[in-house]
């Protein structure tokens, strides 16, 4: 939306224009033809009065017209003087720019969307791929995942909002689904994995090079949802402090055994995040527990810790990670815990009115199972378009 000072002149004068070159093209039109069909010059001067009415009438609607558009810039544009300010404050609310009818920079719609519990609407683009090992033979074998999260936060009261993450996954699975199914006692001895493949996380896939090729297809969704104060708490430091309590839930929606774990889950989830001028830290901790569907598959009792450690070099760029620490209660003891670190960069960029986070990330596990399939690498592409909350009113 455009302020009332930088308006373009055009649409004030436009109108203008259009009466004047009718004027003209009438006038050229009309004189000669008027003079020679009139028997007299009365018709003609008839006609020229009538042309300068016409044209006073249509001056005076500019004039109406421009002051009619003053009138709404001014209501709904915002102030250029108050947008200005909120320009050089990166730290004004979000929400209370759009009320002002002004419009938020990159950098501050890049620090709206640093906080994970804030007023904006986003949606995750991951793709991971694996590098695997079977601590077997030594193997190594690639998985690919696909991974979109719709977060929103809508309101549910004065001082508490409800952020939804609606999560859905496409992976692609280093073993071949037809083969198994034409070998099911193969299949009976790998089926412990599948537990581990279906998180949110892009935890360790199934095991490698038990039959040759790739199955892709739709994986499990999810929903998690956490409840949150709209302030968070403010530190001396000028840092904020943000949390969360909540609940995940996990369907069975698989297009291939493979691809998920047949069971439907749910348990409890929690999320702190510290917002500094410089690091922010924090952690979104999971938990998955079956409690029905397929009873032929193995049962999900699994943790997902994601932490995340990031230092601004600017407004815009930040450096760190966001890895995923993946505890699968159901192994045994040398098997449980597959612990990543990682370093990456991600910046944010303005597509038209659109603010777009774009990052890269690797991962390498410095802990990972001893006697099943685990990942030793994790590359991380994510593409993350937002928008502030203050825009959708069924989210106030």
């Amino acid at each position: 939306m455009l302020n009332p000072a930088k308006r373009p002149l055009f649409r004030q004068s436009k109108p203008a224009f259009i009466s004047i070159s009718c004027s003209l093209w009438l006038a050229l039109v009309v004189s000669p033809a008027a003079a020679a069909d009139s028997p007299s010059g009365d018709s003609y001067n008839l006609r020229y009065a009538d042309l300068e009415v016409t044209s006073a009438e249509a001056q005076l609607v500019v004039h109406q017209a421009a002051a009619t558009d003053k009138a709404k810039s001014g209501s709904g544009a915002g102030d250029a003087s108050k947008c200005a300010t909120f320009e050089k404050n990166i730290d004004a609310d979000v929400g209370d720019i759009i009320r002002a009818g002004c419009k938020p920079t990159t950098a501050q719609m890049s620090k709206l969307m640093n906080n994970p519990l804030g007023n904006v609407a986003m949606l995750f683009t991951q793709f991971d791929l694996y590098e695997l090992e079977n601590p077997v033979n030594g193997k190594i074998d690639f998985k690919w995942n696909y991974m979109g999260i719709a977060q929103f936060p809508k309101a549910i009261s004065e001082n508490w909002n409800l952020i939804n993450r609606i999560v859905w996954n496409v992976p692609s699975m280093p073993m071949n689904q037809s083969k198994i199914d034409n070998a099911q006692n193969k299949a009976e001895d790998y089926s412990s994995f599948q537990g581990a493949t279906v998180a949110p996380s892009g935890s360790p896939p199934a095991p490698i090079d038990v039959f040759s090729g790739h199955t892709a297809g739709f994986g499990d969704m999810y929903y998690v949802g956490l409840f949150s104060p709209k302030e968070g708490i403010k530190h001396k430091n000028g840092a904020t402090s943000v949390w969360g309590l909540g609940f995940d839930l996990g369907f069975p929606t698989a297009s291939e055994e493979l691809l998920g774990s047949g069971k439907y889950t749910a348990g409890p989830s929690a999320i702190y995040a510290y917002l500094g001028e410089k690091w922010k830290l924090g952690g979104l901790l999971q938990q998955y527990t079956s409690f029905a569907g397929d009873s032929d598959r193995d049962d999900v009792n699994m943790m997902n810790l994601q932490y995340l450690y990031y230092y601004s070099l600017n407004g815009t760029t930040s450096i760190g990670a966001m890895p995923n620490i993946i505890a699968n209660w159901e192994q045994s003891s040398g098997n449980v815990w597959t612990v990543p670190v990682g370093f990456g960069i991600n910046k944010t960029f303005q597509f038209g009115k659109v603010p777009v986070r774009i990052g890269l990330e690797a991962y390498y596990s410095v802990i990972e199972p001893n006697d099943v399939v685990g990942s030793n690498w994790d590359y991380r592409l994510y593409i993350t378009p937002a928008a502030p909350s203050a825009l959708f009113k069924w989210m106030q």
